[in-house]
């Protein structure tokens, strides 16, 4: 750093940008002196959350939300996403098609088919998968349940299962974005980012979105960390994974030697320049900044009490089949109801293990014994907790499958988007009930489609946030979760 005196002489403290004109006019190379302001902070874990993206004009971090939002009085106050990443097929889950058994074998009817995209499967030759599994009925409402789901069956009767979801992608990670940001385009805000950036977070000592993976199944595919990403919002808001086994968030502990006491100082006088430097240059990432370091200390005492479920009472351990740091579902599962009842705005757990190409039987056997006990065990904790009517509980993935037949080491199925099944439950969803239907194969959404932006603006109406008018300027736009296309919030799946 070279600082200028009151005559001519300069004098060389550290090679560096930071060029220090006057006390009048301070020019800084912003990207030198955060990352130099940054160095030695190990346990600041939220760098993650940092970005060092360039931020349409007017938009502010605010860890309290936006002004005027809440639009209307919400139904809920936080929102958990179980992902099943991979596509479940919704032909082995909730959607019954008798009419798969009948024609099993026999060419795939052409009027299903033509010109429509297929992923795998393009150009071959389409057979009808019949269905790998029996359904029964269940509950007071009578729905149908594939025998691979036993505990879902169980709650039938507080679920809402939509039938008719339709999607735009039909490949993996693309429609994972989709899913997330409401358009293919990498590098938009994910929901749980719009969610926290317009209503803030509830806790004072943990990130208002918090991601939580496992694996178990076929074909885990990967997910980037950018389905959790902030976008162009202030980085503040994206999400933050938790790892499954060992230290909950890296770095969250203080090396040998240094104590909380040093680390309080150091977080202190970090604050101090970077305010300093706000007051001149107005950055709202500064600001991002100071409040990811300042998070980051309090998560230092926080996060590992939280993450430590060994002091969970044994009926509940048993009850999510949880076993304290294996990095299961279950684990998960069990911290997702501890990090809502801290406060936490948006959940997410994703699954990685639902890419059922071939050994569908097999895998969707492994797939929905890891994930169908503890997803039962969240709902039931929720509700005797008083949480879930305060709750929006989601289960889906980014896609469903097809009605024809794939072989990959046994029947399965590939790639689908014209119709599959998610459910929600909890505050404002009605329970018990189906909502849309797909033709007799299971193919199209036929009836009350809903569109993966009509889900999003579902969502955002149960928290108390009208679509239309949550929207941030960017780059001369109004951008919006639910974007352009017309998208509407799902009055049928509405208590």
């Amino acid at each position: 750093m070279t600082m200028p005196g009151a005559g001519t002489q300069n004098m060389s403290i550290h090679r560096s940008e930071f060029v220090l004109k006057s006390q009048s006019s301070i020019e800084i190379n912003r990207r030198a002196f955060l990352g130099q302001a940054g160095i030695g902070f190990g346990s600041a874990a939220l760098l993650s959350m940092l970005g060092g993206r360039a931020l349409g004009a007017g938009i502010e971090a605010s860890p309290k939300g936006l002004p005027g939002i809440p639009h209307h009085t919400p139904k809920v106050k936080r929102v958990i996403f179980l992902c099943m990443a991979g596509g479940p097929s919704h032909l082995e889950t909730f959607d019954h098609k008798p009419k798969l058994d009948e024609l099993h074998g026999q060419p795939m009817p052409k009027s299903f088919t033509a010109g429509q995209p297929i992923a795998q499967l393009q150009g071959q030759k389409l057979k009808v998968q019949g269905t790998l599994t029996k359904f029964r009925n269940h509950g007071t409402c009578g729905q149908p349940v594939s025998d691979f789901l036993p505990y879902t069956a169980k709650m039938i009767d507080d679920l809402c299962v939509v039938k008719s979801m339709v999607t735009e992608q039909i490949n993996h990670d693309p429609a994972h974005t989709f899913m997330n940001t409401g358009t293919a385009i990498s590098g938009r805000p994910s929901m749980g980012a719009w969610v926290n950036y317009g209503l803030g977070s509830e806790s004072e000592d943990l990130p208002g979105f918090v991601v939580l993976t496992s694996v178990g199944g076929r074909n885990p595919q990967p997910i980037a960390a950018r389905q959790w990403a902030a976008g162009f919002l202030p980085s503040r808001h994206q999400g933050v994974e938790f790892n499954s086994a060992g230290d909950p968030v890296h770095y969250v502990g203080n090396p040998p030697g240094v104590s909380r006491r040093h680390q309080d100082a150091l977080v202190r006088t970090i604050r101090q320049l970077d305010r300093r430097r706000d007051a001149l240059v107005d950055d709202p990432e500064i600001r991002t900044r100071i409040a990811a370091y300042e998070m980051a200390f309090r998560m230092q005492a926080s996060v590992p009490e939280l993450t430590d479920v060994s002091n969970e009472p044994r009926h509940i351990l048993d009850m999510y089949g949880a076993k304290p740091g294996d990095g299961s579902y279950a684990s998960n599962c069990l911290l997702a109801r501890r990090l809502a009842e801290k406060g936490v705005r948006f959940i997410q757990l994703y699954h990685r293990g639902w890419d059922h190409h071939g050994g569908l039987e097999k895998y969707m056997g492994i797939c929905c014994g890891l994930t169908d006990k503890p997803t039962w065990a969240l709902l039931t904790d929720l509700k005797q907790r008083g949480m879930l009517e305060d709750t929006l509980l989601v289960w889906g993935g980014e896609f469903g499958r097809t009605p024809m037949y794939q072989g990959k080491g046994g029947p399965g199925r590939d790639h689908h988007i014209k119709g599959f099944s998610m459910w929600m439950a909890g505050g404002g969803i009605k329970p018990g009930i189906s909502y849309g239907a797909t033709d007799e194969l299971g193919y199209n959404a036929v009836q009350d489609v809903v569109h993966v932006r009509d889900f999003h603006a579902t969502m955002l109406h149960l928290l108390g946030i009208d679509h239309h008018r949550f929207a941030v300027k960017y780059q001369g736009l109004d951008m919006r979760l639910t974007g352009v296309e017309p998208a509407h919030a799902v009055k049928g799946v509405l208590a």
